[in-house]
């Protein structure tokens, strides 16, 4: 009989599966552990590759009829456990929860940080947050002067929960512009902000009661089916690796610290900062995650599982975590992955050169 009995919502998306097989891994809940998800069921993969004992399909968290529902669902697994992915849903539960035992994330932090443009906005004046503007449709349309920022710049939708490079255009032109506002005709507000060429980096963060207890910096280098994307970002990367780099950590703690003392409450739980460096390489903010990101198993794979750490937070077992705040891993490492396959974790990578093989 399985000791732990734990629901994940968002349970058929790529960053919720992380977290179970990062469970999976785990030397204290492998095979101890009864995984009911919940989901919309919008990815019909997720419901039959057999991670969870069950698969519920729910409404959206919004629907008059999602708190029955899930109540039921508690009820009649004998829920204990709870990890949350959707960030809308993640919210919900912070300022609606259930009675079960969840990393709950405090819920004026977890608002100000939603959406882009209510983080930028309260960390305005930090020199890690991009020049950016906001716009309407109508107004990128109308002329060219309404436009203030020099190109290349992004234009994106900032709509809160928006993830995977939604609504995001490269633009090195007004024509550009005037093309991206005439295709997305559903979208009212565009943000624009600076071009950023430099690393694009992951740095999770894990709290209990207002302490760090874990970090670690990953690099997104390409995405599956980039090509696919106009912005050339999907939100799934194909190729990655793990970092020894604290500068990341710095600029996403200072944001952190920022905003949980404007909202005077007590940081918890897990969240990734997403950074992109500038043309000197300074790490500047792209948005601030209150769930965790499908990097997740990869760095179980190497050691440092996120997932466990946060079962151990909420079975009692804190104080068995270990205190090193993170892991030094090799500078060749190298994450792989693709559309039909998990993760692949390598500590040594060369590139295959033409006339050389691997095996």
């Amino acid at each position: 009989m399985s000791k732990y009995k734990i629901l994940v919502t968002g349970a058929c998306g790529v960053t919720s599966r992380s977290v179970v097989r990062s469970l999976n891994k785990s030397k204290i809940f492998a095979g101890q552990c009864d995984f009911i998800g919940t989901d919309v069921c919008y990815n019909e993969y997720g419901i039959y590759e057999g991670l969870y004992k069950k698969v519920y399909k729910v409404p959206y968290f919004n629907d008059p009829t999602y708190r029955t529902i899930m109540q039921q669902i508690i009820d009649e697994n004998q829920i204990e456990y709870a990890i949350l992915i959707p960030e809308p849903e993640v919210l919900y539960w912070s300022e609606n929860p259930f009675d079960v035992k969840f990393l709950k994330i405090p819920p004026l932090f977890s608002k100000q940080v939603l959406s882009k443009k209510s983080l930028y906005d309260a960390l305005y004046g930090k020199d890690y947050i991009p020049q950016y503007q906001i716009i309407s449709r109508k107004d990128m349309l109308n002329s060219e002067s309404n436009i203030k920022l020099p190109y290349p710049l992004w234009i994106r939708d900032f709509a809160e929960g928006t993830t995977s490079g939604k609504g995001s255009l490269m633009a090195s032109c007004y024509e550009d512009v005037k093309a991206w506002a005439v295709i997305n005709k559903g979208i009212p507000y565009f943000m624009l902000s600076e071009y950023l060429p430099g690393r694009n980096l992951a740095c999770f963060t894990l709290f209990s009661k207002g302490k760090l207890l874990k970090y670690g910096v990953a690099q997104r280098i390409n995405y599956l089916m980039d090509k696919v994307a106009v912005s050339g970002i999907t939100g799934n990367t194909s190729k990655g690796k793990l970092l020894n780099d604290k500068k990341g950590l710095d600029v996403a703690l200072d944001a952190i610290l920022s905003i949980i003392t404007k909202t005077s409450e007590t940081m918890n739980g897990l969240v990734v900062t997403d950074l992109k460096e500038d043309i000197k390489g300074n790490p500047i903010i792209t948005e601030i995650n209150i769930r965790h990101v499908a990097f997740t198993s990869t760095f179980a794979n190497a050691g440092l599982n996120f997932s466990e750490y946060q079962m151990m937070i909420l079975t009692g077992r804190e104080s068995e975590i270990p205190s090193e705040l993170t892991m030094t891993f090799p500078n060749d490492n190298i994450m792989l992955r693709d559309v039909d396959g998990i993760p692949i974790y390598m500590e040594h990578y060369n590139t295959i050169q033409i006339g050389e093989y691997y095996g």
